[in-house]
């Protein structure tokens, strides 16, 4: 029997896995259970599907068997490889197949399915299903990437992340699956850990307001419970239909784990031994769950995420990790005056691997442009609670982390000067700003576009908060800000990179209203934000 078609790649446990001869050969040591169909009351396709981590010949393929996905290992009746099909198109009729083939959804992937495709044309756009025992899946849409150095004239792309799943509706997700992009990048906070907050009064980002949509379950600990949460998060539609839409580059942040938390420890004082069988649960559940390669599948408590794509001659994109290997928060990981731990070379944001992964990569860059994309906020912000008491920083950001914020700004000063850009989060407000060399003066080297969030911080208070006023007055590199739920659009030329800071006008209600808050420019060459 043939299960594969043309060049396409079967992954499943590990790295080069379930090859054609790699599913003959299970076969025939349990004919019976992968001949034999497995039967289903509903659709196991409640979790929607994915394309992501694109290549100029193909890209990963994603869904996740799931028929009752908030029960058991997601309503499986029988915890056994099964084989999924699935087809890709050129069109959207799938008039034009141009691949097919058979994968194993295993168990201890929660039965996941992450199809490797190759052989396709590149910088082209392709629809693909999955089917299994009658039912049919939704309909995806991905794109390969251009062929690497040819010229291409325009990438547009959202960055988008922080979709607390109690704080409000998925609008910005049913407005991204609207824009006509080329793919959206992830930021982190996909789920968020905690417990069921209850339906009393919760402060969200400083205002009271009840929960709208309650977790099911306790804070997640166990691999079963992410997997959960996952799958309660996945359920909505205006995820999955931005999900279906295009192609996903994604990284994880804190709450995919535990919040703030650094390397090997959390911020309960866990043991680090007992915190990375934590870590670890939390890492394959993030797998399981993503449209990422088989390279990524988790290590015990490691998951290799660091990763570039580069987009023909126009843009390189260095997707960073800053959770995993970065030292633990200095001052108990408050808001604190930047003293002297901050600056210790012998605490990191990357790691001395990635660092030296990322500046080799930008080194080597013959790009117009480099996307430096990563999870918090890199400009060094300064706020204070009142008009004379002391300048506090984010310990949990790279202001906390000085050294290796200053040993990257210079490398691109001195290697990639004017033509690198960073689209960050986590902050559940939209910041644009320039980012100098010397903390508050000095000349630009970068700028940062941090995208506001999905639905954490709920409706938000917009621009004219305590909040805002304070920050916009201390930090006249700080161009833009705002506490309202969106995410930021931009629009990458061979000259010039164009930038939309995208906002709901609320979000604890269905239907928000779409709006451009503020809209800004950067010129290759001339670092440094202009408004637009």
């Amino acid at each position: 029997m043939v299960f594969m078609k043309r060049r396409s790649l079967l992954t499943g446990l590990g790295a080069g896995l379930l090859l054609s001869t790699r599913v003959r050969a299970l076969r025939a040591a349990v004919p019976r259970d992968l001949e034999k169909n497995p039967s289903f009351k509903t659709s196991p396709f409640q979790l929607g599907v994915a394309s992501g981590d694109p290549a100029s010949d193909g890209l990963v393929l994603w869904t996740r068997l799931a028929p009752n996905p908030l029960e058991e290992a997601g309503g499986m009746e029988v915890l056994k490889p099964v084989l999924v099909n699935w087809e890709v198109s050129e069109d959207e009729s799938f008039s034009k197949p141009v691949q097919s083939g058979q994968t194993l959804a295993h168990p201890e992937l929660g039965h996941s399915v992450h199809v490797e495709v190759a052989g396709l044309k590149p910088d082209h756009p392709y629809w693909y299903r999955f089917h299994i025992a009658g039912y049919e899946s939704p309909t995806g849409r991905g794109r390969t990437l251009p062929l690497p150095g040819a010229p291409l004239s325009r990438v547009r792309f959202t960055a988008a992340g922080c979709q607390h799943y109690e704080y409000g509706y998925y609008t910005a997700w049913r407005a991204i699956a609207n824009e006509p992009i080329d793919f959206v990048f992830h930021y982190g906070d996909y789920i968020y850990e905690g417990p069921d907050s209850g339906d009393h009064l919760r402060d969200i980002d400083g205002h009271k307001a009840h929960v709208l949509r309650r977790h099911v379950g306790p804070e997640c600990y166990s691999l079963d419970e992410y997997r959960r949460r996952y799958a309660q998060y996945k359920m909505d539609p205006d995820l999955q239909a931005a999900h279906a839409a295009t192609s996903w580059i994604v990284s994880f942040d804190d709450h995919e784990i535990d919040n703030n938390w650094a390397g090997d420890t959390d911020q309960d004082g866990t043991p680090p031994e007992i915190f990375r069988l934590r870590r670890a649960s939390g890492l394959q559940a993030y797998y399981e769950n993503m449209p990422l390669r088989a390279t990524s599948i988790p290590d015990g408590s490691h998951m290799q995420l660091y990763r570039s794509f580069r987009f023909g001659d126009l843009m390189n994109m260095f997707v960073l990790d800053t959770r995993q290997y970065r030292s633990d928060q200095a001052y108990g990981d408050t808001n604190a005056a930047q003293g002297k731990d901050v600056w210790s070379p012998e605490r990191t944001m990357m790691g001395a691997q990635q660092e030296q992964w990322l500046f080799d990569g930008l080194g080597r860059s013959d790009a117009k442009w480099n996307l430096l994309a990563h999870q918090v906020m890199i400009m060094d912000l300064a706020h204070r609670k009142s008009a004379h008491s002391e300048l506090t920083y984010s310990m949990d950001q790279w202001s906390g982390y000085l050294y290796s914020r200053k040993r990257l700004l210079d490398f691109i000063d001195t290697h990639c000067p004017g033509n690198v850009v960073n689209v960050t989060g986590d902050a559940h407000r939209h910041f644009a700003g320039d980012l100098l060399l010397e903390p508050g003066r000095g000349k630009p080297v970068s700028v940062e576009f941090l995208a506001t969030s999905i639905s954490s911080g709920a409706d938000g208070l917009g621009d004219d908060d305590h909040f805002s006023r304070i920050a916009r007055s201390l930090n006249p590199h700080l161009k833009a800000t705002t506490d309202k739920r969106g995410y930021v659009l931009c629009d990458v030329g061979p000259d010039v990179w164009h930038a939309d800071l995208k906002i709901i006008d609320r979000v604890m209600v269905r239907d928000g209203a779409l709006s451009t808050y503020a809209s800004f420019a950067v010129e290759r060459g001339n670092p440094g934000l202009q408004k637009a």
